[in-house]
């Protein structure tokens, strides 16, 4: 790399709960800059969590980064030439894109879901997620099951 890394950005947190997790899940499920209508829809499906009967010992943003938690990835492979091979190598995975790919896997499992609305859609996959169920959990438990069958290439890692 020729050129200094970029300045990591402070976000500003949310106006609900002032939190910048919040604003970074939001930021990732907005589409075309539509910041409010997305800002709208987390604290509808988080309005939906909490009214939801399984999960009133917790707050509703409790249950959202356990959630998170649950789909976050501790290891993953990363393609390695190697004398004319390609290897899949495990590596872990740094705190700021576990979190990165966490949100990521369950914006996409929630707008693959059938459900009518996109508040509907994520407050499922989020109450999914948090039982250790559904699409994103599913794909944390693919990427952790390649990582352990490729393990015996882990002496391969830079």
């Amino acid at each position: 790399m020729r050129k200094r890394q970029a300045k990591k950005r402070k976000l500003i947190p949310d106006p609900k709960f002032k939190d910048q997790l919040v604003s970074r899940f939001v930021n990732m499920l907005m589409w075309n800059g539509k910041k409010s209508v997305a800002l709208d829809i987390f604290y509808k499906a988080i309005e939906v969590v909490d009214n939801k009967k399984d999960t009133k010992e917790k707050t509703a943003l409790e249950v959202w980064k356990d959630a998170l938690s649950n789909v976050m990835p501790h290891v993953e492979v990363r393609s390695r030439r190697i004398g004319g091979a390609t290897f899949q190598i495990p590596h872990p995975v740094r705190e700021d894109r576990r979190i990165s790919l966490a949100m990521k896997w369950t914006i996409g499992a929630a707008r693959k879901r059938n459900e009518k609305t996109m508040t509907g859609r994520l407050s499922a996959e989020l109450l999914a997620a948090y039982k250790e169920e559904g699409a994103a959990y599913k794909k944390k438990q693919d990427t952790h099951r390649m990582a352990e069958a490729n393990k015996a290439f882990s002496h391969f890692r830079f």
